[in-house]
């Protein structure tokens, strides 16, 4: 919280700072304008008058002549200091002293809340620097040791105080406790974490001191790779980004040269003494408005302010050019185990043979099940305890990898395991079923079979939610691809409503389904696991559950959500909406009135003033339009997910 206050406060004093020259000059320029309007007597000499200008026009034009001089040194001449400076000599030369003034004063103005905007944009990408603490408290034997994140070593076990942040990922030692995740996961529900489960750096614990044993360094940790994901995103252009800079190095000499032309050409053919003043006014409006600040800030701003916005709601994006891609998409396929599904498979419903009642059976299973650390085994002790139930005590076991387990239960022999254990063990009563859309586990006893127990993975809270934003936002087509059984991603695809599945899936197989989708489609692809980074890999945008994700799959995509929510997926493409919204508003009102006020300066109708509009006043105008636009939609969403939860 101290770091917090300490950095509010150097914000402000360092806005204070660039406001005061700012704030001179305008109160100055306010009273010489006034006199000069109402042609109060000393200003009426015209020595005297351009001199008072003169010292109203330094607090906000050094800087600008400065930058000029620097940039002229290093043969920089096209750019936004050198126009500004030969505007206002210009202006200065014909006795147009306000407007000299003008130009300069709502050029700082505008690179005043320019930079102030980008300076907030940075900012929400900065607190993520927060996430880490400076400190981390080691334990060693009876030694409480004050360490740098970056000296703690895997295996070392840390302490967190109530209220403190986690500065390394691992393992959390002490019971379960809530932490607050919204710094990594921009959900504002506290999350509950079990002993033993994994703890992300950056969360907060909420209510009381943890001991986490630390399973990865610093460098390797959460909030470590969304920094280098974040500071990496600022080095992928976005295609308008890359399009303005062109433009920009192309229409900037274009129009010095013809600003030139005009002032010179058209008064050593009519004649230099009665034009000459005219056409030199009519050529600075020309320089003026040829600056391309407003699209050379604006634009790249939009697209910053896009990635600062999406990593707040847990929402990772690569660079801008991903902002951009997302806009593009017509098609996602998810993975369905642990992207779409909790991944946690349950008791769905329990089928027993004539004479065998289900809490026989049920006891029967969870009693050899007890002894696994399948999925599967594990959902069907929880289910038989919650019913409390007494577990069948297993005298030997013996398991077949891939099938199931021959057991001896009070002196009978006792199978559990899939379809191939039943057939190939010649269990009397066993007829192969297909076409289940559930996973089953068999029971036999003594060579009969007493029943089956079906159970299935369960979709997320905001599964369906998810299809459904999806094509709100414009999404034609939406699937899922698994290694699953095809009868049960199909089942799962029912209930979601979405277009089409394919199931039995290898990961090559996932890959060339892409492949050829990719023909007619742009293609973004979900998913979590190792065996999903090739299809990431490939997709046009490749997207990848970070919360629960691999290393692997983080590395493949292009954008990464934080958290476990599928309805993110949607979220991402909506800010890469809005943000490309804004940026093509920002173009085009830009460009439409430059090219406006510069055919009108050109035939003097319009004068510095609204050269100063054009140029500024836009530019001024797009920053506005970049935070007001954005946060309208984000609120939206934000609101939106607040009533999901």
């Amino acid at each position: 919280m101290e770091n917090l206050k300490t950095q509010l406060t150097s914000n402000w004093r360092a806005s204070f700072k660039g406001l005061i020259p700012i704030l001179v000059s305008l109160v100055l320029f306010l009273v010489l304008f006034a006199m000069d309007h109402f042609g109060l007597g000393w200003l009426d000499t015209l020595k005297l008058r351009g001199l008072a200008y003169a010292i109203v026009f330094l607090p906000v034009g050094f800087p600008v002549l400065k930058s000029a001089a620097k940039e002229l040194g290093k043969g920089e001449i096209f750019n936004e200091y050198f126009l500004m400076t030969l505007a206002a000599v210009g202006a200065f030369y014909m006795g147009e002293y306000p407007e000299a003034v003008a130009v300069m004063l709502f050029y700082s103005v505008g690179e005043f809340f320019q930079e102030k905007g980008i300076g907030k944009a940075q900012r929400d990408i900065r607190a993520l620097v927060e996430l880490s603490p400076k400190k981390v408290v080691v334990l060693r034997g009876e030694k409480r040791m004050d360490c740098s994140p970056e000296d703690v070593c895997p295996k070392d076990i840390i302490e967190v105080a109530a209220g403190g942040r986690v500065p390394l990922d691992g393992i959390l030692l002490d019971g379960a406790a809530h932490f607050d995740t919204s710094a990594l996961t921009g959900e504002s529900m506290p999350r509950l974490i079990e002993k033993n489960e994994t703890v992300q750096a950056g969360m907060m614990t909420l209510e009381s001191c943890i001991r986490l044993c630390v399973t990865k360094s610093y460098a390797e940790s959460a909030v470590s790779r969304i920094l280098e994901m974040v500071n990496n995103a600022a080095s992928r252009k976005a295609p308008a980004e890359l399009f303005i800079r062109r433009f920009a190095r192309i229409y900037t000499p274009i129009v010095i040269v013809l600003a030139f032309i005009i002032g010179l050409v058209p008064p050593i053919v009519l004649g230099f003494n009665e034009h000459f003043s005219m056409y030199l006014n009519r050529a600075l409006v020309f320089l003026v408005v040829s600056c391309p600040c407003a699209l050379v800030i604006s634009i790249p701003l939009g697209y910053f302010c896009g990635i600062g916005i999406a990593s707040k709601r847990g929402i990772l994006f690569k660079g801008g050019n991903y902002l951009h891609a997302v806009t593009k998409l017509d098609t996602v396929m998810f993975d369905k185990t642990g992207t779409l599904t909790k991944g946690q498979f349950e008791v769905e419903t329990i089928w027993t043979e004539v004479g065998v009642s289900k809490s026989e059976l049920l006891t029967m299973v969870a009693g050899v099940e007890s002894h696994s650390a399948h999925p599967l085994a594990k959902a069907i002790v929880r289910k038989a305890l919650e019913n409390g139930m007494k577990l069948k005590k297993v005298e030997t076991m013996k398991e077949f990898g891939g099938f199931g387990a021959k057991a001896k239960v009070e002196g009978r022999s006792v199978l559990v395991g899939n379809e191939r254990l039943m057939a190939s063990e010649k269990v009397k009563g066993y007829i192969e079923k297909t076409g289940i859309g559930s996973t089953a586990v068999f029971c036999a006893v003594d060579g009969q079979l007493w029943g089956r127990i079906l159970l299935s993975d369960v979709l997320k809270d905001d599964s369906k939610q998810a299809v459904v934003d999806l094509k709100q936002y414009g999404i034609k087509k939406i699937g899922i691809l698994s290694g699953d059984k095809t009868a049960i991603v199909g089942r799962f695809a029912r209930e979601l409503g979405v277009d089409e599945f394919r199931g039995d899936l290898m990961p090559e197989e996932k890959v060339e389904y892409i492949r050829q989708m990719l023909k007619t489609h742009h293609v973004a692809f979900v998913g979590d696991g190792i065996n999903d980074a090739p299809a990431l890999a490939l997709s046009n945008v490749g997207i990848a559950m970070g919360g629960v994700g691999s290393g692997v799959a983080v590395e493949a995509a292009d954008i990464v959500i934080q958290s476990d929510y599928p309805s993110k997926v949607a979220e991402a493409i909506k800010i890469g909406q809005v943000t490309h919204r804004v940026v093509k508003n920002n173009i085009l009102l830009a460009i439409g009135m430059k090219f406006l006020v510069l055919g009108l300066g050109a035939f003097g109708l319009v004068g510095l003033w609204w050269a100063v509009f054009a140029d500024t006043g836009v530019a001024l105008l797009c920053v506005v339009n970049v935070f007001t636009i954005q946060k309208f939609y984000v609120s939206l969403l934000s609101r939106k997910r607040s009533d999901l939860s």
